[in-house]
């Protein structure tokens, strides 16, 4: 490399640290936003939020960065790059493309909108009031449509939202992906609904203490392996993560006291974002890669922690004794009444707490009304409507309340149009790779059974977590499981599942 190379791989190394450390300054001001600020700095924090995001916008779409990438993309430069600054250079340039297109004014307005957004949602939803969260919705749906305009639309306008999520992913090739699971999920869930052999919940239906609920949630978190000196876990309306560096990464989550499992299955779901987070290799640190390639395979590792493990027998046959233990008296079922109970299939309002089977129609419901408004218009005022036909059409079932309905996920308010896909194509990606760790990992299952769940772990940092954004998700999942994505390895794992407990 040039001397002239090398001051300039220096100066781009220490933009790109900056960058990163905006991230991590607004990553940690958005968790305590999210976690407990106080009501009434919130509009003023929305405003720091939108002061520094400008400020890094700026930074991420300056021309020097763009010298510094033109520099950095000739043949010369490229020879004496390593890996990671190879894979550096081209995704802060994808990044750059996209970004240099938007005004920084225009930026900073829409983070101030989305942070003040996601407050309003807030208080919306606790008090079952669509009117007064409306407006804030439509502004931020009007400046994703300008943002479309700039960037550039692909196919279809929504295609381009998609692309921020899952690189490379298409209506097209979604709407083949999710017309064939409806296809084969839907008989299996009417014959599910006709067998007699319906599991009982009824033992489900108590007040369970929130303190042993907390207690049982961060002992199943050390058993995953997540680090608590590299992490903590708080309480929101909302279970989230939030990666701000390998040596910390927080997790929130959510609980009730009439249900002993949806904080439960909400803390493992986020632990498994978090193990993911904690295990990037560390060469990544300080750098845009240090993070998960795609938010698909991101929901890959918190289903399947949350699901394919959580949920399984093996699991509850080496942990029901702990659980019933915190709670005495109350789970007075066998480990396989307790199973069924917590796999149970039958339509329901809240995604978070659908069951695996059915969970995959309320992605797709939000996935066609997505498309309606970035493809066909759709404005916010019909959302509450067409929400409650789609909830009619897929589930059988109408939302009594828009708290229950339209107004029960936190992603429009911050404009994340184009995500919920990527929890479906995480159900897809976990199926797989759990077909292939059931084939590699020697007793897998009996692994799950003794509670050894450190080998499971160290089995995903080694094939998908150390390598961050430095692999593509089609190469990622190729080069675990051999193979590129094939959806039915989630209908082969549903009916398998289910068609034992429903004695199909």
């Amino acid at each position: 490399m040039t001397v002239h190379n090398e001051t300039t791989a220096a100066k781009f190394m220490e933009t790109i640290r900056k960058i990163k450390s905006y991230e991590e300054a607004l990553g940690l001001l958005y968790w305590d936003l999210r976690t407990g600020a106080p009501r009434k700095g919130m509009d003023t924090r929305s405003e720091v939020i939108g002061v520094l995001s400008g400020d890094m916008f700026k930074l991420s779409t300056s021309p020097e960065l763009g010298e510094y990438l033109n520099e950095l993309e000739q043949p010369a430069a490229q020879e004496q790059l390593s890996d990671i600054e190879r894979k550096l250079v081209s995704e802060t340039r994808k990044d750059y493309d996209r970004s240099v297109k938007i005004p920084p004014k225009l930026y900073q307005e829409y983070v101030v909108l989305s942070s003040q957004a996601e407050s309003k949602w807030e208080e919306a939803k606790a008090n079952n009031d669509y009117a007064s969260f409306q407006p804030y919705l439509e502004k931020v749906i009007d400046y994703t449509q300008q943002f479309i305009d700039l960037w550039g639309p692909k196919a279809t306008r929504y295609d381009t939202l998609l692309d921020q999520y899952e690189p490379g992913m298409t209506t097209a090739e979604l709407d083949r992906v999710f017309g064939g699971l409806r296809e084969q999920l839907v008989p299996l869930a009417s014959a599910i609904a006709a067998s007699p052999h319906q599991p009982d919940t009824s033992f489900l239906g108590q007040k369970y203490d929130k303190q042993a609920q907390k207690g049982f949630s961060l002992f199943i978190l050390n058993q995953m392996g997540y680090n608590f000196e590299a992490g903590r876990l708080d309480e929101s309306v909302h279970p989230f993560a939030t990666g701000l560096n390998p040596g910390d990464v927080r997790i929130t989550t959510r609980y009730l006291e009439d249900d002993v499992t949806s904080a439960l299955f909400g803390t493992i779901h986020e632990g498994g974002h978090a193990l993911y987070e904690q295990n990037l290799m560390p060469e990544l640190i300080g750098t845009t890669l240090c993070t998960g390639t795609s938010m698909g395979i991101h929901e890959s590792q918190s289903r399947f922690w949350e699901n394919v493990i959580g949920r399984s027998k093996p699991f509850w046959e080496q942990y029901f004794g702990q659980l019933q233990e915190k709670f005495p008296g109350q789970l007075d079922v066998s480990v396989e009444e307790f199973y069924r109970g917590i796999n149970v299939v039958e339509p329901s309002l809240i995604r978070i707490e659908a069951d695996e089977l059915t969970y995959n129609l309320h992605i797709i419901i939000r996935y066609e009304i997505e498309k309606m408004i970035f493809n066909e218009g759709a404005k916010a005022a019909d959302l509450p409507q067409i929400w409650n036909d789609k909830y009619k059409e897929y589930l059988g079932i109408e939302p009594p309340s828009n708290a229950e309905g339209v107004l029960q996920d936190v992603h429009w308010s911050g404009g994340a149009f184009g995500y919920f896909p990527s929890y479906s194509l995480g159900n897809m990606y976990a199926a797989q790779i759990a077909d292939t760790m059931e084939r590699e990992l020697d007793g897998f299952w009996n692994l799950v059974g003794r509670g050894e769940l450190l080998p499971i772990k160290e089995w995903l940092t080694e094939r998908i977590y150390k390598f961050g954004k430095l692999k593509s998700p089609s190469e990622l999942i190729q080069d675990v499981t051999g193979k590129p994505l094939d959806p039915q390895h989630l209908v082969t794992y549903l009916e398998r599942k289910y068609k034992d407990i429903y004695k199909l």
